[in-house]
């Protein structure tokens, strides 16, 4: 039967009341094992480094593992790593996840109209995968993804240039098809295409030009565009967008604690300053540090703003009530991390949005993440798979060392998410 290719846009309007509504358990258990399987997508492991970063500075006190198996050209029928039934064999199955989120379609489509005959194809290869997960994997937690978008958006036709033809529709009808299936099977979903669209629509209104970067060859998204498919993957999960939430009136000498959601305060004093200490559960994503990382911040700074994420995962709310009217620095540690004005604070500060201690600390811990990724990808893709018949001693020993290594960086990344105390102070600029 054919794949619908009924297009369902919607944006997707987030906010601090429907963040609140989220699933108050995660759907990620302490001693999970999550593999990442895919293509090309899944193999520049960006959206998977972003995923696993926030798992390590959100839940810091859940011990989770995380490994990357996306191959460049992959199908549901396998590609450049070999025919899929090798590919899970030594890809997926002796890492013994017991989650697994599966994406694929880019490479299904063929980059054409999409036909009975590839439908049918598709269906079949992704219901191989799946019945193989379970067969060998009892107890798998599957998410199945619906694939992110061909850009056709920031540039209206496929590449092939056949008129009126949009390859995005062929990947909507796999991802329709997908969620019928997931409902079937009793699979989790997530959809890495709607919103990324939306996204992509919001940006080129905006910044047409930039909006082009956000997937410069169409198919393969930046940084920016893999935070939006991180986020979306996040929130199927259930991931908490808020890292804490404070209140305090200073309307009286004796300053006061209104709330203090996923923190702790102490010390509270507002004699001569308003000053506290603080020991937040978790700790922001570094969107600051990524907005420097990536192209000055151009990009990555046009996403969040016009998308969801800040509300989606990274709220870091201060309020400060009872100020007389003026402008305020907020220190950190005795630094100044930003002013603001009286009213500002009492409508509350998003401390997430800026370079703090704790997105410092955020920073080192995705940086972490990235390094075990990499040296995964080194022996797998470099020793493991091109060697494996050669024979050589060296190889093992090799790889040995190296998965020590890769486990040494994953400890180092948990330990480094655990969240400190920090001095506050919100003092009167002068």
């Amino acid at each position: 039967m054919k794949l619908s290719r009924v297009l369902a846009l919607c944006t997707v309007l987030a906010s601090t009341l429907c963040a609140a509504q989220q699933p108050k358990s995660f759907y990620l258990k302490s001693g999970d094992n999550v593999l990442t399987y895919g293509d090309s997508i899944a193999e520049q492991r960006l959206y998977s480094a972003i995923v696993e970063a926030f798992v390590a500075t959100r839940y810091p006190s859940l011990n989770v593992s995380f490994v990357n198996s996306g191959w460049g050209g992959d199908t549901v029928y396998g590609g450049g790593g070999g025919p899929i039934d090798t590919r899970l064999k030594r890809d997926v199955f002796p890492y013994h996840p017991n989650v697994v989120t599966i994406m694929r379609g880019m490479n299904d489509g063929a980059y054409r109209p999409a036909t009975d005959e590839n439908d049918q194809k598709f269906s079949s290869g992704y219901r191989h995968i799946v019945e193989s997960l379970r067969a060998n994997l009892p107890g798998v937690r599957i998410t199945a993804i619906k694939p992110s978008p061909y850009d056709n958006v920031t540039r209206p036709h496929a590449s092939n240039g056949i008129p009126d033809f949009e390859y995005n529709e062929v990947l909507r009808g796999f991802g329709m098809w997908i969620g019928n299936y997931a409902e079937q099977e009793h699979l989790d979903t997530a959809d890495m295409n709607t919103n990324v669209v939306t996204m992509l629509r919001n940006a080129y209104a905006l910044d047409p030009e930039t909006a082009k970067t956000i997937v410069p060859d169409r198919v393969h998204p930046s940084f920016a565009g893999h935070m939006v498919m991180a986020e979306e993957l996040l929130k199927a999960w259930g991931a908490r967008p808020v890292v804490s939430a404070v209140t305090i009136d200073a309307s009286k000498p004796a300053a006061k604690i209104e709330t203090a959601t996923d923190a702790k305060i102490t010390e509270l004093s507002n004699h001569g300053s308003l000053s506290w200490t603080e020991l937040d559960d978790a700790l922001p994503l570094p969107f600051k540090q990524w907005e420097d990382m990536w192209g000055s911040g151009a990009v990555v700074t046009l996403v969040i703003k016009i998308s969801d994420l800040t509300d989606a995962l990274n709220l870091q709310i201060l309020k400060v009530k009872g100020l007389h009217a003026g402008t305020y620095s907020v220190k950190i540690d005795g630094d100044s991390i930003g002013a603001f004005n009286s009213d500002e604070f009492a409508a509350g500060v998003n401390l997430a949005l800026l370079k703090t201690p704790a997105t410092e600390q955020a920073m080192k811990v995705y940086q972490l993440v990235v390094s075990q990724e990499d040296i995964h990808f080194d022996w797998w893709r470099h020793i493991e798979v091109p060697l494996a018949d050669d024979g050589l001693q060296q190889s093992a020993s090799a790889i040995d060392s190296m998965r020590a290594l890769e486990g040494g960086i994953e400890n180092k990344a948990h330990k480094a998410a655990q969240p400190a105390p920090h001095h506050f102070e919100v003092v009167p600029v002068q």
